[in-house]
């Protein structure tokens, strides 16, 4: 890989070099590198493209890498990507995409993923984005994330997108059974005339099932951020969404919750606080010596990244 490749690489999965366990590495609408183990098996599907990664029951401190990156311009890769966890299993799965495009053309990547989760197993989804390259050059990417969760199962999903990304649509869609409790925590920045839609569907079917969901998000110059959640309860079950925004210049962020409660042992929550820069955070890192650009920044990033 060449330079360019490896920082993309750095960037959305950590890697510095190439995983020892399971992965999945896709360059420019083909898959470059793969590896499977005896716990988690990477199958290629035979009439459309994408992966089936079967994680084994019982699976316990595994993780598989499933990056993207993507570095010419003028390509939509679409690609389908099925996993399949084992019960009682306890697993790290590491995906996202990185564009770098030094085109004027358009770059886009649209990844449709899709969880099977059986019953007490546990996994950490992590998923990050990033745009690069030339500024005329759009750099498009549009997540699809379907999730089936059964009894007591556990799933926590972080997705960032920090920088570069001229436009995206992220969906969510999941199904919750009983016990099963899933926790998403969404960061996203854009800047220029960059725009990033959210779309959050959350079927509490399960006695006692459970949804955290929180986003953090910065809107900067003229980009447009919109963030919508449909929480449905249709059991004893508990769901939460929290929207927090901070705008910027002549930036504008949209939320819309909804929340329907069709049993009535359903308690649904929707929080949402959208505005600017308090004034005294300013002050204090500026005394400190820095500039009103640097104390901003340091205020971004640490609402977005904790």
């Amino acid at each position: 890989m060449n330079s360019v490749e490896q920082k993309l690489l750095e960037k959305i999965a950590d890697l510095h070099k190439v995983p020892s366990g399971a992965f999945n590495l896709r360059k420019n609408g083909q898959a470059e590198m793969r590896n499977s183990t005896k716990d988690i098996e990477i199958i290629p599907k035979k009439n459309k493209s994408g992966i089936d990664i079967i994680i084994k029951p019982n699976v316990k401190n595994k993780s598989v890498h499933i990056p993207v990156i993507i570095t010419i311009g003028g390509l939509h890769d679409l690609v389908y990507n099925d996993f399949y966890v084992g019960h009682d299993s306890d697993v790290v799965i590491v995906a996202g995409c990185g564009i770098h495009n030094k085109t004027c053309k358009t770059s886009q990547h649209d990844g449709i993923h899709t969880f099977h989760i059986e019953k007490n197993a546990r996994v950490k989804y992590i998923e990050k984005h990033v745009g690069e390259g030339n500024p005329d050059g759009k750099k498009i990417l549009n997540p699809v994330t379907k999730i089936l969760m059964k009894e007591n199962s556990f799933m926590e999903m972080e997705t960032l997108q920090l920088e570069g990304v001229t436009s995206t649509i992220r969906k969510t869609n999941a199904k919750l059974y009983d016990g099963a409790t899933l926790h998403i925590q969404e960061n996203i920045l854009t800047t220029d005339s960059q725009t990033a839609k959210t779309i959050f569907k959350v079927d509490l079917i399960g006695k006692d099932s459970s949804v955290e969901v929180t986003s953090h998000s910065v809107a900067k110059d003229n980009s447009y951020q919109e963030f919508k959640s449909d929480l449905i309860g249709k059991n004893q079950c508990f769901g939460h969404v929290e929207c927090d925004g901070i705008i910027l210049d002549n930036a504008r962020i949209v939320s819309t919750p909804m929340i329907d409660a069709v049993d009535s042992n359903a308690s649904l929550v929707h929080e949402a606080a959208i505005g600017k820069i308090a004034g005294d955070e300013l002050i204090k890192l500026m005394t400190l010596g820095l500039s009103q650009s640097e104390a901003e920044n340091m205020i971004i990033q640490g609402f977005l990244l904790g």
